[in-house]
Protein backbone atom coordinates (compact mmCIF):
# COMPACT_ATOMS: atom_id res chain seq x y z
CA UNK A 1 0.00 0.00 0.00
CA UNK A 2 1.35 3.43 -0.94
CA UNK A 3 2.26 5.77 1.88
CA UNK A 4 -0.68 7.93 2.90
CA UNK A 5 -0.03 11.53 1.90
CA UNK A 6 -3.42 13.03 1.10
CA UNK A 7 -6.73 12.09 2.68
CA UNK A 8 -10.35 13.00 2.08
CA UNK A 9 -13.16 13.20 4.62
CA UNK A 10 -16.93 13.14 4.03
CA UNK A 11 -20.18 12.84 5.96
CA UNK A 12 -23.00 10.69 4.61
CA UNK A 13 -26.50 9.56 5.56
CA UNK A 14 -28.42 11.26 8.34
CA UNK A 15 -26.64 14.09 10.12
CA UNK A 16 -25.77 13.79 13.79
CA UNK A 17 -24.53 16.32 16.38
CA UNK A 18 -20.78 15.86 16.73
CA UNK A 19 -20.00 15.25 13.07
CA UNK A 20 -18.29 18.63 12.90
CA UNK A 21 -16.16 17.72 15.91
CA UNK A 22 -15.09 14.57 14.05
CA UNK A 23 -14.26 16.57 10.90
CA UNK A 24 -12.17 18.90 13.04
CA UNK A 25 -10.31 16.01 14.68
CA UNK A 26 -9.63 14.30 11.35
CA UNK A 27 -8.37 17.51 9.77
CA UNK A 28 -6.07 18.55 12.58
CA UNK A 29 -4.70 15.05 13.20
CA UNK A 30 -3.93 14.68 9.51
CA UNK A 31 -2.26 18.09 9.31
CA UNK A 32 -0.21 17.27 12.41
CA UNK A 33 1.06 14.21 10.55
CA UNK A 34 1.96 16.31 7.48
CA UNK A 35 -0.94 15.05 5.37
CA UNK A 36 -3.04 17.10 2.98
CA UNK A 37 -6.77 17.12 3.68
CA UNK A 38 -9.65 17.41 1.24
CA UNK A 39 -13.24 17.85 2.36
CA UNK A 40 -15.84 16.19 0.14
CA UNK A 41 -19.21 17.94 0.25
CA UNK A 42 -22.55 16.10 0.11
CA UNK A 43 -21.21 12.62 0.82
CA UNK A 44 -20.67 10.09 -1.96
CA UNK A 45 -22.36 12.43 -4.42
CA UNK A 46 -19.48 14.80 -3.89
CA UNK A 47 -16.99 12.09 -4.83
CA UNK A 48 -18.76 11.71 -8.17
CA UNK A 49 -19.47 15.38 -8.85
CA UNK A 50 -16.07 16.67 -7.65
CA UNK A 51 -17.40 18.74 -4.77
CA UNK A 52 -13.98 19.13 -3.18
CA UNK A 53 -12.59 21.77 -0.83
CA UNK A 54 -9.16 21.88 0.85
CA UNK A 55 -9.30 21.83 4.64
CA UNK A 56 -6.81 23.66 6.85
CA UNK A 57 -6.71 24.23 10.57
CA UNK A 58 -8.44 27.60 10.24
CA UNK A 59 -11.34 25.99 8.35
CA UNK A 60 -12.25 23.85 11.37
CA UNK A 61 -11.39 26.35 14.11
CA UNK A 62 -14.96 27.24 15.04
CA UNK A 63 -17.05 24.16 14.36
CA UNK A 64 -16.71 21.81 17.35
CA UNK A 65 -19.79 23.35 19.01
CA UNK A 66 -21.97 23.32 15.88
CA UNK A 67 -24.60 20.72 15.06
CA UNK A 68 -25.14 19.33 11.57
CA UNK A 69 -22.13 19.03 9.26
CA UNK A 70 -20.16 21.73 7.45
CA UNK A 71 -19.55 19.25 4.63
CA UNK A 72 -23.29 18.66 4.16
CA UNK A 73 -24.73 15.22 3.51
CA UNK A 74 -26.85 13.62 0.81
CA UNK A 75 -28.09 10.30 -0.51
CA UNK A 76 -26.46 9.10 -3.73
CA UNK A 77 -28.04 6.34 -5.78
CA UNK A 78 -25.30 6.60 -8.44
CA UNK A 79 -22.66 5.48 -5.95
CA UNK A 80 -24.58 2.23 -5.57
CA UNK A 81 -23.71 1.36 -9.19
CA UNK A 82 -20.30 0.07 -10.39
CA UNK A 83 -20.18 2.90 -12.92
CA UNK A 84 -20.73 5.54 -10.25
CA UNK A 85 -18.06 4.10 -7.99
CA UNK A 86 -15.63 3.99 -10.91
CA UNK A 87 -16.18 7.71 -11.52
CA UNK A 88 -15.63 8.39 -7.80
CA UNK A 89 -12.39 6.40 -7.83
CA UNK A 90 -11.11 8.16 -10.93
CA UNK A 91 -11.81 11.52 -9.31
CA UNK A 92 -9.94 10.53 -6.16
CA UNK A 93 -6.93 9.37 -8.16
CA UNK A 94 -7.00 12.54 -10.21
CA UNK A 95 -6.48 14.75 -7.15
CA UNK A 96 -4.06 12.34 -5.47
CA UNK A 97 -6.20 11.14 -2.56
CA UNK A 98 -4.91 7.85 -1.17
CA UNK A 99 -7.01 7.51 1.97
CA UNK A 100 -10.67 8.32 2.76
CA UNK A 101 -12.48 8.73 6.08
CA UNK A 102 -16.27 8.44 6.00
CA UNK A 103 -18.54 9.55 8.85
CA UNK A 104 -22.00 7.98 8.94
CA UNK A 105 -24.03 4.85 9.64
CA UNK A 106 -24.54 1.39 8.17
CA UNK A 107 -25.53 2.65 4.71
CA UNK A 108 -22.39 4.76 4.56
CA UNK A 109 -20.25 1.83 5.66
CA UNK A 110 -21.89 -0.51 3.15
CA UNK A 111 -20.81 1.79 0.34
CA UNK A 112 -17.32 2.08 1.79
CA UNK A 113 -16.93 -1.69 2.12
CA UNK A 114 -17.92 -2.28 -1.51
CA UNK A 115 -15.61 0.52 -2.67
CA UNK A 116 -12.69 -1.07 -0.80
CA UNK A 117 -13.42 -4.44 -2.41
CA UNK A 118 -13.18 -2.86 -5.86
CA UNK A 119 -10.42 -0.27 -5.53
CA UNK A 120 -7.09 0.36 -3.82
CA UNK A 121 -7.92 3.51 -1.83
CA UNK A 122 -8.41 2.50 1.83
CA UNK A 123 -11.51 3.72 3.66
CA UNK A 124 -11.98 4.06 7.41
CA UNK A 125 -15.38 4.70 9.00
CA UNK A 126 -16.39 6.83 11.97
CA UNK A 127 -19.82 5.92 13.45
CA UNK A 128 -22.06 8.97 13.24
CA UNK A 129 -25.76 8.28 13.83
CA UNK A 130 -28.13 9.25 16.63
CA UNK A 131 -29.69 5.77 16.59
CA UNK A 132 -26.62 4.12 18.22
CA UNK A 133 -27.44 0.92 16.33
CA UNK A 134 -24.02 0.01 14.91
CA UNK A 135 -22.42 -3.20 16.10
CA UNK A 136 -18.91 -2.88 17.50
CA UNK A 137 -19.19 0.44 19.32
CA UNK A 138 -20.85 1.26 22.62
CA UNK A 139 -21.73 4.77 21.45
CA UNK A 140 -22.10 6.50 18.11
CA UNK A 141 -21.57 10.21 17.52
CA UNK A 142 -24.81 12.12 18.15
CA UNK A 143 -26.53 9.54 20.36
CA UNK A 144 -25.82 11.29 23.66
CA UNK A 145 -26.96 14.67 22.34
CA UNK A 146 -30.16 13.17 20.94
CA UNK A 147 -30.88 11.54 24.31
CA UNK A 148 -30.49 14.85 26.12
CA UNK A 149 -32.73 16.56 23.57
CA UNK A 150 -35.46 13.96 24.09
CA UNK A 151 -35.25 14.12 27.88
CA UNK A 152 -35.45 17.91 27.88
CA UNK A 153 -38.50 17.80 25.62
CA UNK A 154 -40.22 15.12 27.72
CA UNK A 155 -39.61 17.09 30.92
CA UNK A 156 -41.41 20.06 29.39
CA UNK A 157 -44.25 17.90 28.08
CA UNK A 158 -44.69 16.37 31.52
CA UNK A 159 -45.31 19.84 32.95
CA UNK A 160 -48.30 20.41 30.70
CA UNK A 161 -49.43 16.80 31.04
CA UNK A 162 -49.56 17.23 34.83
CA UNK A 163 -51.56 20.43 34.52
CA UNK A 164 -54.30 18.65 32.57
CA UNK A 165 -54.09 15.03 33.84
CA UNK A 166 -53.23 13.87 30.34
CA UNK A 167 -51.49 10.85 28.88
CA UNK A 168 -48.86 11.72 26.29
CA UNK A 169 -47.54 9.33 23.67
CA UNK A 170 -44.15 10.69 22.59
CA UNK A 171 -42.56 9.27 19.46
CA UNK A 172 -38.78 9.29 19.17
CA UNK A 173 -36.47 8.19 16.37
CA UNK A 174 -35.52 4.55 16.00
CA UNK A 175 -36.94 2.91 12.88
CA UNK A 176 -35.30 -0.43 13.63
CA UNK A 177 -33.83 0.00 17.10
CA UNK A 178 -35.08 1.27 20.43
CA UNK A 179 -31.86 2.60 21.96
CA UNK A 180 -33.04 6.21 22.11
CA UNK A 181 -36.47 5.25 23.43
CA UNK A 182 -35.13 2.93 26.13
CA UNK A 183 -32.53 5.23 27.67
CA UNK A 184 -34.57 8.42 27.31
CA UNK A 185 -37.58 6.64 28.77
CA UNK A 186 -35.63 5.67 31.87
CA UNK A 187 -34.05 9.12 32.18
CA UNK A 188 -37.40 10.90 31.80
CA UNK A 189 -39.29 8.56 34.12
CA UNK A 190 -41.69 7.28 31.46
CA UNK A 191 -44.57 5.10 32.59
CA UNK A 192 -44.11 2.84 29.55
CA UNK A 193 -41.50 2.37 26.83
CA UNK A 194 -42.45 0.78 23.50
CA UNK A 195 -39.55 -0.41 21.31
CA UNK A 196 -39.22 -2.72 18.26
CA UNK A 197 -37.10 -5.28 20.14
CA UNK A 198 -39.84 -6.17 22.66
CA UNK A 199 -43.06 -7.87 21.61
CA UNK A 200 -45.30 -7.65 24.68
CA UNK A 201 -44.92 -4.06 25.85
CA UNK A 202 -48.37 -3.07 24.57
CA UNK A 203 -49.87 -5.94 26.59
CA UNK A 204 -48.11 -4.66 29.72
CA UNK A 205 -49.41 -1.17 29.04
CA UNK A 206 -52.97 -2.49 28.74
CA UNK A 207 -52.62 -4.42 31.98
CA UNK A 208 -51.44 -1.35 33.83
CA UNK A 209 -54.25 0.78 32.42
CA UNK A 210 -56.84 -1.82 33.34
CA UNK A 211 -55.48 -2.07 36.88
CA UNK A 212 -55.95 1.65 37.38
CA UNK A 213 -52.31 2.16 38.33
CA UNK A 214 -51.95 4.77 35.64
CA UNK A 215 -54.36 7.23 37.23
CA UNK A 216 -51.59 9.73 37.91
CA UNK A 217 -51.18 13.44 37.38
CA UNK A 218 -49.27 12.73 34.19
CA UNK A 219 -48.56 9.66 32.12
CA UNK A 220 -45.71 9.54 29.61
CA UNK A 221 -45.36 6.73 27.08
CA UNK A 222 -42.18 6.76 24.97
CA UNK A 223 -42.60 5.08 21.57
CA UNK A 224 -39.82 4.27 19.09
CA UNK A 225 -40.99 5.15 15.57
CA UNK A 226 -40.34 1.60 14.37
CA UNK A 227 -42.35 -0.23 17.02
CA UNK A 228 -44.53 -3.11 15.89
CA UNK A 229 -47.75 -1.19 16.60
CA UNK A 230 -46.94 1.34 13.87
CA UNK A 231 -45.77 4.39 15.80
CA UNK A 232 -47.24 6.73 18.36
CA UNK A 233 -50.37 7.73 16.42
CA UNK A 234 -51.59 4.18 15.78
CA UNK A 235 -50.73 3.07 19.29
CA UNK A 236 -52.45 6.06 20.90
CA UNK A 237 -55.58 5.53 18.79
CA UNK A 238 -55.78 1.90 19.89
CA UNK A 239 -55.48 2.91 23.54
CA UNK A 240 -58.06 5.68 23.09
CA UNK A 241 -60.58 3.23 21.61
CA UNK A 242 -60.08 0.83 24.47
CA UNK A 243 -59.91 3.44 27.25
CA UNK A 244 -62.02 6.42 26.15
CA UNK A 245 -61.81 7.96 29.59
CA UNK A 246 -58.17 8.91 29.14
CA UNK A 247 -57.28 12.37 27.80
CA UNK A 248 -54.62 11.38 25.27
CA UNK A 249 -52.20 13.59 23.35
CA UNK A 250 -49.46 12.73 20.85
CA UNK A 251 -46.12 14.41 20.22
CA UNK A 252 -43.66 13.37 17.50
CA UNK A 253 -40.23 14.83 18.22
CA UNK A 254 -38.93 14.01 14.74
CA UNK A 255 -35.88 15.86 13.43
CA UNK A 256 -35.68 17.97 16.56
CA UNK A 257 -33.53 15.07 17.83
CA UNK A 258 -30.94 15.56 15.09
CA UNK A 259 -30.23 19.22 15.77
CA UNK A 260 -28.54 21.26 18.42
CA UNK A 261 -25.08 21.77 19.79
CA UNK A 262 -23.37 18.45 20.57
CA UNK A 263 -22.96 17.44 24.20
CA UNK A 264 -19.52 17.37 25.82
CA UNK A 265 -19.60 13.57 25.64
CA UNK A 266 -20.26 13.62 21.89
CA UNK A 267 -17.55 16.21 21.32
CA UNK A 268 -14.96 14.15 23.17
CA UNK A 269 -16.05 10.89 21.52
CA UNK A 270 -15.96 12.46 18.06
CA UNK A 271 -12.51 13.88 18.76
CA UNK A 272 -11.21 10.49 19.88
CA UNK A 273 -12.70 8.72 16.88
CA UNK A 274 -11.46 11.30 14.38
CA UNK A 275 -7.94 11.00 15.75
CA UNK A 276 -8.16 7.19 15.72
CA UNK A 277 -9.41 7.12 12.11
CA UNK A 278 -6.35 9.00 10.83
CA UNK A 279 -4.06 6.79 12.91
CA UNK A 280 -5.70 3.71 11.38
CA UNK A 281 -4.99 4.98 7.87
CA UNK A 282 -1.37 5.68 8.81
CA UNK A 283 -1.15 2.09 10.13
CA UNK A 284 -2.22 0.77 6.70
CA UNK A 285 -5.70 -0.28 7.87
CA UNK A 286 -8.68 -0.36 5.51
CA UNK A 287 -12.34 -1.32 5.34
CA UNK A 288 -13.02 -0.93 9.04
CA UNK A 289 -14.82 1.26 11.55
CA UNK A 290 -13.19 2.87 14.55
CA UNK A 291 -15.45 2.43 17.55
CA UNK A 292 -15.43 2.74 21.32
CA UNK A 293 -15.72 -0.40 23.43
CA UNK A 294 -15.41 -0.24 27.22
CA UNK A 295 -14.04 3.29 26.80
CA UNK A 296 -11.21 2.07 24.56
CA UNK A 297 -10.79 2.53 20.80
CA UNK A 298 -11.67 -0.61 18.85
CA UNK A 299 -11.17 -1.46 15.17
CA UNK A 300 -14.18 -3.28 13.71
CA UNK A 301 -14.35 -4.59 10.12
CA UNK A 302 -17.12 -3.00 8.07
CA UNK A 303 -18.69 -6.39 7.41
CA UNK A 304 -19.20 -6.93 11.15
CA UNK A 305 -20.37 -3.40 11.89
CA UNK A 306 -22.95 -3.69 9.11
CA UNK A 307 -24.17 -7.29 9.37
CA UNK A 308 -24.09 -8.13 13.07
CA UNK A 309 -27.01 -7.07 15.24
CA UNK A 310 -26.54 -4.82 18.24
CA UNK A 311 -28.87 -5.85 21.04
CA UNK A 312 -30.45 -3.60 23.62
CA UNK A 313 -29.14 -3.88 27.16
CA UNK A 314 -31.23 -6.47 28.99
CA UNK A 315 -30.41 -4.97 32.36
CA UNK A 316 -31.80 -1.62 31.21
CA UNK A 317 -34.98 -3.36 30.07
CA UNK A 318 -35.38 -4.88 33.54
CA UNK A 319 -34.70 -1.54 35.21
CA UNK A 320 -37.29 0.18 32.99
CA UNK A 321 -39.86 -2.48 33.84
CA UNK A 322 -39.29 -2.21 37.59
CA UNK A 323 -39.16 1.57 37.79
CA UNK A 324 -42.32 2.05 35.75
CA UNK A 325 -44.39 -0.22 38.01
Amino acid sequence: MARISKIAVLTSGGDAPGMNAAIRAVTRTALYNKLEVIGIKEGYRGMIEKLFIPLWSIDVSDIIQRGGTILKTARCMEFKTPEGRQIAYNNMKEIGVNGIIVIGGDGTFTGARIFNEEFDIPMIGIPGTIDNDLYGTDYTIGYDTALNTVVEAVDKIRDTASAHNRMFFIEVMGAEAGFIALRSGIAAGAEAIIIPEINNEIDKLNQLLESGRRQRASNIVIVAEGDKEGGAYKLANKVKERYPGYDIRITVLGHLQRGGSPSAFDRVSASRLGYAAVEALLDDQKSLMVGIQNNEIALVPFRKAIKLHKSVNQNLLEIADVLSS
